[in-house]
């Protein structure tokens, strides 16, 4: 069963997660059908952009519990999308949680609506955003981080456009989408190429540097009793120990 759509218009290819059931989680199986899907798009001359958006009310809801992608294969998903010779444009209508903030950080550009909601909650199931902090800690306000990183809050639209998460934010997502789209058609294949190469090799540092150390810390954070006891607490909708 496929959990990415795809259509295309006018050299905008959008690739959407949909696997609803799980609130589009990043399992195993919708990590690898990503990658797959961003190849082929990579290596389409007909392909000018990707967006990346999402069926139901949840742009994705971090790692799916049940069935997690290895954390190395995590890492070579958002390194893909920001390593894609395509600009990356992520759209947002809905809820995005954990390790999907990682996607929208490996984006190029991300635009949500004003009914979109954020939150970094992988402190509150004993574990730390690793993985994602590769695109994020260079792309987004160390400040906000700091905050959302340590409490799990949830913030908004506006927040995240503040903190430098979110490109643009507005009532009708698609309004705000179209002048960008726009550009991105009337802009040269490898002219874009270039450009992205340029914006990226920042982020790209960053991968090259820590992605080994953050990739162990993941796995020795997720195979710990404490994630073993928020994880659990999560899945059966109560409080974990440590709450006081």
């Amino acid at each position: 069963m496929t959990v990415i759509g795809r259509t295309r218009t006018r050299g905008i290819e959008t690739l959407s997660l949909d696997s609803p059931g799980t609130r589009n989680a990043l399992s195993a199986p919708l990590v690898r059908e990503l990658a797959d899907t961003l190849t082929e798009c990579g290596k389409d001359a007909d392909v000018r952009a990707v967006v990346l958006t999402h069926t139901g009310n949840t742009f994705c809801a971090g790692a799916d519990l049940r069935d997690p992608p290895p954390p190395d294969a995590l890492v070579a998903v958002l390194r893909q999308i920001v390593e894609l010779p395509k600009p990356v444009v992520a759209r947002v209508t809905g809820h995005v949680r954990a390790g999907g903030l990682g996607l929208l950080a490996a984006c190029d550009i991300a635009v949500g609506s004003t009914s979109a909601t954020f939150a970094f909650t992988e402190v509150r199931i004993g574990v730390a955003p690793a993985v994602i902090s590769l695109p994020l800690l260079p792309r987004t306000d160390p400040r906000a981080l700091a905050r959302y990183y340590l409490t799990g809050e949830r913030f908004d639209a506006t927040e995240a456009v503040r903190a430098g998460l979110l490109t643009a934010a507005g009532e009708d997502v698609d309004d705000v989408l179209e002048p960008i789209l726009d550009g991105l058609r009337r802009a040269a294949p490898e002219a874009l190429a270039e450009t992205k190469r340029l914006l990226t090799a920042r982020v790209l540092e960053t991968f090259d540097r820590d992605a080994a150390d953050l990739t162990a810390l993941s796995a020795r954070l997720f195979g710990s009793a404490q994630a073993r006891e928020g994880m659990t607490a999560f899945l059966e909708r109560r409080d974990p120990a440590w709450v006081v």
